[in-house]
C-alpha cells in the first residue's frame, strides 16, 4: 500500500496494489493521517467478511511514512463483544530509502498520474470519482498478464463477487480513457 498525494494539505489516495493480478484499490482520503487508513481496512474487513478479507489481505508491504505509523491497528480487527481483537493481516515496511521494493505499485501510479497529474488537487473529486479511474486502469490489459486486464486476471484467481464487493467494474477496452479528460465534469 501506498498513498497518492494531490495539492499539499488537501485530499490523498491510499492505494492498495495486488501484486499477482496487479489490480489497484484507490480510496479517497480527507487528510494523510493513520487514522484515514486504519478506517479503510476496517470497512474492507466488514465488506469483505474476515474470510475473504485474511484471503487477500495476509500481508501488506509498505513505506514508513506517518499515515502508517499505527501498524497494530491495522493488523488486528476491531475487538468483539468480549473485548478480544484477532490478527488480520501482517503488516511490514520497505527499507528506508527503497522504493524499489514495492515497485509494481509505483508502476502503477504512474498510471494514476496520467489521469492526475502531479499536483492535481483532489479536493474537488469523490470516491466515484476515483473508482471510475481506477476501472479504467484496472481494465487496461498488460503484457505481463498475456494481454489480460488485472481485472480479469484477478477475478480469475479470487471471482467476481469480491470485485463485485469491492466496487470494481470492468470497462471495454474501447472506452478505455487514461486521460485527465475521464474525469472532467
Amino acid at each position: 500500500m501506498d498513498s497518492v498525494i494531490g495539492s499539499k494539505g488537501g485530499k490523498c489516495l491510499l492505494t492498495i496494489h495486488f501484486v499477482g493480478s496487479s489490480p489497484m484499490l484507490a480510496f479517497l482520503r480527507d487528510a494523510n493521517t493513520s487514522q484515514s487508513v486504519i478506517d479503510i481496512f476496517n470497512e474492507l474487513e466488514r465488506v469483505l467478511g474476515p474470510e475473504s478479507f485474511e484471503q487477500l489481505f495476509p500481508v501488506i508491504l509498505t513505506d514508513n511514512g506517518s499515515e502508517f505509523s499505527n501498524p497494530k491497528a491495522i493488523e488486528h480487527r476491531e475487538k468483539d463483544s468480549r473485548g478480544i481483537s484477532y490478527r488480520r493481516t501482517n503488516v511490514f515496511y520497505c527499507d528506508a530509502g527503497c522504493p524499489y521494493q514495492k515497485g509494481a505499485i509505483e508502476v502503477n501510479h504512474e498510471l494514476i498520474r496520467r489521469i492526475l497529474p502531479k499536483g492535481t488537487d483532489l479536493n474537488g473529486l469523490t470516491q466515484t470519482d476515483i473508482t471510475l479511474m481506477m476501472d479504467h486502469i484496472n481494465s487496461y490489459k498488460r503484457k505481463k498478464l498475456n494481454n489480460r486486464s488485472p481485472y480479469e486476471t484477478f477475478s480469475f484467481y479470487h471471482g467476481e463477487d469480491i470485485l463485485k464487493k469491492l466496487g470494481c467494474h470492468p470497462v471495454p477496452a474501447s472506452d478505455i480513457l487514461l486521460k485527465p479528460a475521464l474525469l472532467k465534469k
